[in-house]
């Protein structure tokens, strides 16, 4: 019996590592493990087991046309495919492998980030510019609350960071930035792409921005939440008069009270900042011009969006503390943010206007976060 019993134990711990090993790219009796990718001082090394393949490419984003281009791979011993590259300058880069035609994801980087309904792997090359997008020593909190719109007609999903400590003391309170993304993204894209919880706990540690509570909604008013979550999306003409500014609407008439009665935010105006990129950028603008008073920071990232003389000098009166205009030399938008911020000058509406190189890409909109958290509540 002992024997049987002893017999059943050793099957059962053995499972695990076989299952572990299900993909042939994983180190497998002794086999040599694949590393990919291997960053070695000034080069990066990707790898990637296909048996069967005929040829094998890599496309990633740090190339100069990142849609199309791609780079040969060599077969090698136990048909690795592998290819050598000069290492990207410091950022963080998306890429993928190209099997005989077909997209295939490096199934040794545990590192991926979700773009809408795409899965990439990443390449995160270290460097000044992305010294606060790795881990810090001290981690805030990323929570996904549910609040109820009475305006859009559902219950309705956020993502919400709390700084290093916030359950720890539970008599402070904190300013409050909402974070909107842009077309095709949702709550998770501020997280997943924009590397917002690795930024503000850097910042925040380094004590070069104020602990700060980061709300990030869902700006697409027919989803509850992301596609992720397979919950059906309601119909949505945003065509439709009657639908004009509704998430904006909701945004400042119930995320805003919701996030000020669950959580611990300091319910004035100099205590909230607006920030949102592309189509959270024209919502950004938005909210800021239904709203004029309720928000002293406002920061418009390659914004798809405008104001008026009028509507501008509504925030001018309102006494806007920092309004941060920001876009890259080569986005499509530059030219509206050009027209922003002349716009804002004649209105004798200080400000600043960030221009990157780049277009319209998440490399810059985390640079911009990274630079306007440090200027917000101060």
């Amino acid at each position: 019996m002992k024997r049987i019993f002893s017999t059943l134990v050793l099957g059962l711990a053995l499972m695990g590592p076989l299952q572990a090993q299900e993909l042939t790219n994983f180190s497998f009796w002794g086999q040599k493990p694949i590393i990919s990718p291997e960053i070695q001082n000034d080069s990066v090394t990707f790898r990637l087991k296909a048996d069967y393949a005929t040829v094998v490419k890599l496309s990633g984003s740090w190339m100069e046309n990142p849609w199309t281009g791609t780079i040969d791979m060599t077969r090698g011993e136990n048909n690795v495919w592998s290819v050598k590259i000069p290492l990207p300058a410091p950022e963080i880069y998306t890429y993928n492998f190209v099997v005989d035609g077909v997209a295939v994801n490096d199934p040794q980087n545990v590192l991926v980030q979700r773009d809408g309904t795409r899965y990439l792997p990443m390449l995160l090359v270290p460097g000044e510019r992305t010294e606060n997008y790795g881990e810090a020593n001290r981690h805030g909190t990323v929570s996904h609350p549910w609040y109820h719109s009475n305006i859009l007609g559902m219950d309705r999903r956020l993502t919400v960071y709390t700084p290093y400590g916030y359950e720890n003391n539970p008599k402070k309170k904190y300013p409050v930035l909402y974070l909107l993304h842009g077309a095709g993204g949702d709550e998770e894209a501020w997280i997943s792409m924009g590397r917002t919880a690795q930024i503000l706990d850097n910042l925040i540690e380094k004590g070069l921005a104020e602990p700060m509570i980061v709300v990030m909604p869902n700006g697409n008013p027919g989803q509850a939440a992301a596609r992720t979550l397979n919950i059906p999306e309601k119909p949505f003409d945003w065509r439709d008069p009657a639908h004009r500014d509704s998430y904006v609407k909701s945004l400042c008439t119930e995320i805003v009270p919701f996030i000020e009665k669950n959580f611990r935010a300091i319910a004035k105006p100099a205590s909230r900042a607006i920030a949102g990129l592309s189509m959270g950028g024209g919502h950004t603008i938005s909210a800021s011009i239904l709203y004029p008073e309720m928000f002293d920071y406002i920061c418009p990232l390659s914004a798809a969006g405008s104001a008026t003389p009028e509507q501008i000098a509504a925030l001018k009166k309102a006494g806007v503390k920092l309004y941060f205009l920001a876009c890259g030399n080569t986005d499509f938008l530059f030219q509206n943010a050009e027209e922003m911020h002349a716009k804002l000058v004649d209105q004798g509406l200080e400000h600043e206007y960030f221009v990157s190189e780049g277009g319209h890409v998440w490399s810059n909109w985390r640079l911009y976060l990274n630079t306007f958290a440090q200027k917000l509540f101060k």
